[in-house]
């Protein structure tokens, strides 16, 4: 028991250090269940016949929207107003800030019909683009890189608002579930299309233009993050113009890098440069090693005709 007190009093003496990690102050900042429950709320505006509670009727749905819209625009207001008190250095009074945050969450719920919009468009592609789906609703239903799209179009709009924390929260959520990194920052046009998903980055300063297809393992990154804060606000990530494919495992780096219309990046391409409207990136055919019970080994050039990109 005495082991127990001590381990105890030696971490509260340690909170006692007054660094980031040791502010104890819950109440000031946001509360990230209450965002992920407003996340699940915002799905459900935005597919309202496929995550829409049981207990609702369909002829209820006038009723049932205007309950979960009073939910979210009561707890974003309030979320807001914590990240508005805890990171505005000019802030004003407690007054003004309700007034700021019921603006901006109002602006917020007025974009919804914009969002569903690409929304629309994401899930066309979806289908148009992968042989697999048998349906739209499977993709709905079933598809990471449609939820992930959907929830980083949602932050995008609050982010916009210049809304601090609460996007890139949202955007982990979807993070976590899926293993989909979108940054709320990055601008993604209409018809786009995660395959499959897992892995994939997409930075901050993205732009990605419409008709877009990236499979898994992609990242849209930064080409050094060295500066640290000296970059903020800067170009860091690259510009993906319309009807781009981007294999699994390609890495497009770089603020000035521009990917043109039209063009096709194969797997595992590592790109720091722009690559001009209608070319084809093709890494060289790779060469297997085959090690037999001999221990003697084989080489194999994997020798085709066109070029080599990776699909499943």
């Amino acid at each position: 028991m005495d082991d127990i007190n001590d381990i105890v009093y030696s971490i509260i003496n340690d909170y006692e250090q007054k660094r980031t990690i040791d502010r104890m102050d819950i109440f000031n900042k946001p509360d990230k269940n209450i965002i992920i429950d407003m996340v699940d709320k915002l799905i459900r505006i935005v597919y309202p016949g496929y995550y829409r509670e049981k207990n609702y009727k369909v002829i209820n749905v006038q009723n049932n929207i205007s309950v979960i819209i009073e939910d979210v625009l009561y707890n974003l207001k309030k979320q807001i107003e914590i990240v508005l008190n805890n990171t505005e250095s000019d802030r004003g009074s407690k007054e003004e800030t309700e007034v700021i945050a019921e603006k901006i969450s109002t602006e917020f719920l007025k974009t919804i019909p914009k969002v569903r919009e690409y929304v629309e468009t994401d899930v066309q592609a979806a289908f148009e683009g992968d042989p697999a789906a048998k349906s739209r609703e499977e993709i709905i239903f079933c598809y990471p890189g449609l939820y992930a799209i959907t929830v980083q179009r949602l932050a995008h709009e609050l982010y916009l608002l210049h809304v601090p924390l609460i996007p890139r929260i949202m955007t982990e959520v979807a993070h976590s579930q899926t293993g989909i990194d979108i940054h709320p920052g990055a601008t993604i046009g209409k018809y786009f299309f995660i395959d499959h998903g897992t892995g994939i980055v997409v930075g901050e300063t993205t732009v990605i233009g419409e008709h877009v297809k990236v499979y898994q393992g992609v990242t849209l990154g930064a080409l050094s993050t060295r500066g640290g804060q000296n970059l903020r606000d800067k170009k860091r990530h690259p510009t993906i113009e319309d009807y781009v494919t981007i294999y699994s495992g390609a890495s497009i780096l770089g603020g000035e890098t521009v990917i043109g219309n039209n063009v096709v990046i194969g797997g595992n391409a590592f790109i720091t440069t722009s690559v001009t409207a209608g070319t084809k990136v093709s890494v060289k055919n790779p060469e297997l090693q085959l090690m037999k019970d001999d221990n003697s080994i084989q080489k194999m050039d994997l020798e085709q005709d066109e070029p080599w990109f990776y699909v499943i």
